[in-house]
């Protein structure tokens, strides 16, 4: 009995060893080595050409339109800065243009006061009017365009990341909902 039991162990020993898991025996190390090197040597090539590539080209292209819309973006706060300036400018020169005019004229006869000091405030507001009409106009566009320029990127991003084409009335009008 004990040496069946033992050649029995023996046996199921054997059998273990030839059908066991093939990439455990040592004769075929050089085989699975050599695939090895060539599969990830394949899938490197193809990832280092063609697919990281365009990836990067993509990340470039985003950062570059993002980059640019800022400095759009602040070369419009700039132009609105510069007319708000330029208001400010005015209007101080025609409030020292006022009040020189009603030192000189208090001086003067009062109907001579009144007619100079009419046509000031005319001058004045008329410059004001131009002014806030401008700095409106220069804001409306800023704004006007911030909103195209956040539907142009995000229908990029979505190009670009999810691979699909959104239609530009589909992505304003989410812009909308998120600014709602």
């Amino acid at each position: 009995m004990a040496a069946e039991k033992s050649y029995d162990d023996a046996t199921k020993a054997a059998d273990a060893a030839s059908g066991g898991m093939p990439q455990f025996a040592i004769e075929t190390w050089s085989g699975q080595i050599f695939w090895l090197f060539l599969s990830f040597g394949v899938m490197y090539f193809i990832l280092s050409r063609f697919i990281l590539p365009k990836i990067g080209q993509g990340l470039t292209d985003r950062g570059d339109r993002i980059a640019d819309d800022l400095d759009e973006a602040s070369r419009m706060q700039q132009q609105a800065t510069q007319a708000e300036a330029d208001y400010e400018r005015a209007l101080a020169d025609a409030k020292a243009k006022a009040h020189n005019i009603s030192e000189t004229t208090r001086k003067s006869i009062d109907e001579e006061l009144t007619a100079e000091a009419e046509a000031s405030e005319d001058l004045f507001a008329r410059k004001q009017a131009e002014a806030d009409a401008r700095i409106r106009k220069i804001k409306t566009a800023a704004l006007g365009k911030i909103d195209d320029v956040a539907a142009d990127t995000v229908g990029e991003i979505i190009a670009k990341i999810g691979g699909m084409k959104a239609s530009a009335a589909s992505v304003k009008s989410a812009i909308s909902r998120v600014k709602g």
